[in-house]
């Protein structure tokens, strides 16, 4: 078992990276296991950048993502640091709140009973 410090994601030039916190994470997760079990979502991918941490979702893993849910703290002041891009580069839904971003991906679960 290896063992990180936390200067794992500082870069040489004291910059570090972008990554998601265990209770975003854990609301992403959520929804994940909510849109697997529905059967539209099969894999997910997290990058963790120096401006940005983007969790991708995939149908197939050798596709483009459908999704990218994408945290960046530069625009917390301005239009909100969580957006939810769709698979051709479209801003479906910006803010401040991550579940309410995420609601924009939760109305696909919401389906008519006959």
């Amino acid at each position: 078992m290896n063992v990180q410090s936390s200067s794992a994601f500082t870069g040489s030039g004291g910059d570090a990276q972008v990554a998601f916190h265990r209770t975003e994470l854990s609301v992403i997760l959520s929804l994940y296991g909510r849109m697997v079990a529905a059967g539209e979502w099969r894999d997910y991918g997290i990058s963790s950048l120096r401006d940005a941490a983007i969790f991708s979702v995939f149908r197939r893993t050798a596709e483009t993502p459908l999704y990218q849910i994408e945290k960046r703290p530069k625009l917390r002041g301005r239009q909100g640091q969580y957006a939810v891009i769709g698979m051709d580069g479209r801003i479906l839904k910006r803010g401040a709140d991550l579940r309410t971003v995420l609601r924009v991906l939760e109305r696909k679960l919401i389906r008519a009973v006959e």
